[in-house]
């Protein structure tokens, strides 16, 4: 496990992207996908309630082939859409391209 924390962002978005990482590699499913999903689906609602859960987008599951081989999550970078912008982006630099 990595984390890394910019001297501008608060400490809190050091837990909230554990969480978030934490929740797409548990689901296999993005975070803001999961958090959408819970709202519309009133079944999914209790998610919330499952400790260590965070339905809050930033986490994004790392992918290799169609295994899921681990997770990554921002926090801080402007809400859920920006933060699960800076996963992808982290992830294009780190994972080879797959054929």
């Amino acid at each position: 496990m990595a984390l890394q924390r910019d001297d501008n962002v608060g400490p809190h978005n050091t837990d909230a992207a554990v969480r978030k990482a934490f929740t797409a590699l548990s689901t296999k499913t993005p975070s803001r996908t999961l958090a959408d999903n819970a709202r519309a689906n009133p079944d999914s609602n209790n998610l919330n309630t499952v400790n260590d859960l965070l339905l809050i987008g930033g986490g994004v599951p790392l992918k290799f082939g169609n295994d899921v081989i681990g997770a990554i999550a921002a926090g801080g970078a402007g809400g859920a859409v920006q933060d699960e912008a800076c996963a992808l982006k982290a992830i294009e630099k780190v994972m080879p391209k797959q054929k």
